[in-house]
């Protein structure tokens, strides 16, 4: 089951001049957590260079003069001299491969979320929460609960000798990363655009024109990035949204899809792991240490019943979601596509699995973290003013800017 409503109508041009994005506006991607470099990702540079010995790479100076009056975003270089993957890359992360001096990406670690506390889904909420479907709300609940059930039926089958402790621990384990995973999707930004997106200097070029036009949402009255669309529960465009999903309360765009992707695995594991463990207990059990009283009888029949029902769903959505990730169709794209019978002539490419779950070592694609991407403006769609203001400070760092805290190029987008 899922729910989306799409920006029907939204086929404004976007316009640079327009004021709808103002300077002043802060991004907030994620809710806080541990890891700090959750989205704060590598930034293509147009050339390396090196200040004080060692230190963050940043454009030319005078490459940068010779660019149009537009203060545009630098052209997205690709690494062709890398070494081939070994078993080592499981545990380490390949971003020290394309950051650095001499390499084409650096680091933006500037936190621009904002310091409030305060829920909700708005650029000035600190974390970020659907607290306006009510019924979303009571949904997400309920697939705690029904989880946390689970894990409670099988410590009480492990304590009362008809599961194996170690059997009944590992089901535990996929219970709890399959909660972190939901937990995760339903306070991470989903990929929020926000009033200050602007789009970077590929998408100048290859859509700027009077055939292919930068669009602008309606309802927003903000730059509307490719493959975005505005949602009427969360009230924002999110960029490269999927769908809106009442189980998670949240949409699933590009910020959360790894998240989400996590769930569903780790939930369809759970289901599949419990059948066979409760199927093979059920057919092979000979003996009494092995039956189940009265009360785990019925414990375990509501257990079975869950578990088959959650199988179908999270197979159903893991073959959506990889449909989506193999064509770049999302859910909302298809169904419009099949409504328009234009599904044929769909011109999206695959997406990159590095887009989905970061430029990390692999062993994090399988924890809920929040990814590291090698490009977080191609990625995400669209840069912001600000971003590209620190981006110009990096390259000349000497240079005296307007007091607005704009300078010339930026205030010509």
């Amino acid at each position: 089951m899922m729910r989306g409503d799409d920006d029907i109508g939204n086929g404004q041009i976007y316009n640079p001049t327009d004021s709808g994005g103002g300077g002043g506006a802060r991004q907030r991607r994620n809710a806080p957590s541990g890891n700090d470099n959750h989205h704060y990702s590598s930034v293509p540079t147009q050339q390396a260079t090196q200040h004080a010995g060692y230190g963050p790479n940043s454009y030319d100076a005078d490459s940068l003069k010779k660019k149009s009056t537009s203060y545009s975003t630098p052209t997205f270089n690709t690494l062709g001299t890398q070494r081939p993957p070994s078993s080592g890359t499981f545990f380490s992360s390949t971003a020290h491969l394309m950051e650095g001096p001499n390499q084409p990406f650096y680091r933006d670690n500037f936190n621009d979320q904002p310091f409030s506390c305060d829920f909700g889904t708005g650029e000035e909420n600190g974390i970020w929460m659907n607290t306006s479907d009510q019924a979303g709300t009571i949904m997400a609940f309920l697939v705690w609960l029904l989880l946390l059930y689970s894990a409670w039926t099988f410590t009480a089958l492990a304590k009362s000798g008809g599961v194996p402790p170690f059997l009944s621990a590992a089901y535990v384990i996929l219970c709890v990363l399959a909660l972190a995973s939901h937990a995760k999707t339903t306070f991470t930004d989903p990929g929020s655009v926000p009033q200050a997106a602007v789009p970077n200097e590929r998408m100048r070029r290859e859509m700027g024109t009077p055939d292919q036009p930068l669009s602008m949402c309606s309802q927003c009255q903000t730059f509307k990035p490719p493959f975005s669309h505005h949602c009427r529960i969360c009230n924002r465009c999110i960029s490269r949204m999927d769908h809106h999903c009442p189980w998670m309360n949240n949409c699933v765009g590009v910020g959360n899809l790894k998240h989400f992707i996590l769930f569903l695995l780790y939930t369809w594991t759970c289901s599949t792991f419990s059948l066979t463990l409760l199927g093979w207990n059920y057919f092979m059990c000979a003996d009494e240490d092995c039956t189940f009283n009265t009360l785990l009888t019925q414990l375990v029949r509501a257990v079975t019943v869950l578990s088959i029902g959650a199988l179908l769903f999270t197979s159903s959505m893991i073959m959506n979601v990889t449909f989506g990730i193999m064509t770049g169709i999302g859910t909302i794209d298809r169904l419009k596509k099949k409504a328009n019978n234009s599904i044929a002539e769909a011109i999206e490419e695959p997406i990159p699995l590095k887009d989905v779950f970061g430029i990390g070592a692999y062993w994090t694609w399988l924890l809920p973290i929040d990814p590291l991407f090698e490009d977080h403006d191609r990625v995400m769609g669209y840069s912001t003013p600000q971003r590209l203001l620190r981006e110009e400070m990096r390259g000349e760092p000497t240079k005296v800017y307007p007091p607005s805290g704009l300078s010339k190029d930026m205030l010509a987008i």
